[in-house]
């Protein structure tokens, strides 16, 4: 079993045990009426994605999201909460530097003592979700769940249905998917983008994700009898039946969109064992991106 397999199948137990920090998520997404930036970087910028339509969806007030590189300044944010697992993510530090006491600067992270602290005015740590595997799994799927139990949804159930998910099995075989697409509405979206981002990451696999209702807008047009089109979350009128003339296949679920993504990360690591890759070793990629602090490569 592979390194990402093991993290991918402790979800269950590391969401139960993270639920005590929930307060702590509390302190740093619920004050009403705060103007927030979330941002992160690669799965974190998803998740931060996620993150914000949720929290916007809650009325708890306005909530953008960015790629920490390309964050809007000047718009006079309460609060800007920056998602990195390792803490010492190039593109995340740059932004709280330049950031400065403009705007009370709060971090998520799964590693305590990192370059980040010294540039944050609260740490929250989930070292329990840490992971070894360069692949994200379990500390994305943490946070957006301690997020959504922050904002007073009822996510105690999540656990249990997330052990289930990750013995069930597969919604197709992978040997006869070449085209994975994934499709989201509000807060899935994010989730979509991340589920085709980890069969990139670790099956080198073409993958696409797009908002479900804009999926017609185009994209439709490639999908074909080896394509697999997942939608997080109840779908569209219409379109699965727009993506049945395709003959492409269509998963629909009741699982909550968080378990599907835990589902979909154990699509990524079967597809990449089909295709004779190694997960825990995905091409070109480490576990963290460190710049030289100029923005060349050191």
């Amino acid at each position: 079993m592979s390194l990402t397999e093991t993290e991918i199948l402790s979800q269950p137990d590391v969401w139960d045990r993270a639920l005590a920090l929930t307060p702590a998520f509390r302190d740093v997404l619920a004050h009403p009426g705060e103007r927030v930036l979330v941002v992160g970087c690669g799965t974190s910028a998803f998740m931060a994605a996620s993150i914000a339509a949720l929290r916007e969806g809650g009325d708890v007030g306005l909530t953008d999201w960015a790629y920490a590189s390309e964050a809007p300044t000047g718009r006079g944010y309460d609060r800007v909460v920056a998602l990195t697992r390792s803490g010492t993510t190039t593109e995340v530090l740059d932004l709280l530097e330049t950031v400065g006491r403009s705007s009370r600067r709060s971090v998520v992270t799964a590693v305590t003592g990192s370059p980040v602290e010294a540039l944050a005015d609260d740490v929250v740590v989930l070292d329990l979700a840490d992971e070894k595997s360069v692949v994200q799994t379990r500390f994305p799927t943490t946070t957006v769940l301690l997020a959504r139990a922050a904002l007073g949804e009822d996510v105690a159930g999540l656990p249990a249905a997330c052990a289930a998910a990750v013995h069930r099995g597969l919604p197709f075989d992978v040997e006869d998917v070449d085209h994975h697409v994934y499709l989201g509405r509000g807060w899935t979206t994010g989730l979509a983008h991340e589920a085709a981002l980890k069969i990139r990451e670790a099956a080198q696999t073409w993958s696409e994700s797009y908002p479900a209702l804009d999926y017609r807008h185009g994209p439709l047009a490639v999908a074909g009898p080896r394509s697999a089109v997942w939608v997080f979350g109840p779908p569209p009128a219409g379109l699965v039946d727009d993506i049945a003339v395709t003959r492409a296949r269509t998963v629909v679920s009741d699982d909550d969109p968080l378990v599907q993504l835990v589902l979909a990360q154990r699509v990524a690591v079967a597809l990449a064992g089909h295709r004779g890759l190694d997960p825990d070793r995905p091409r070109h990629l480490t576990r963290s991106v460190v710049l030289a602090r100029n923005g060349a490569t050191p």
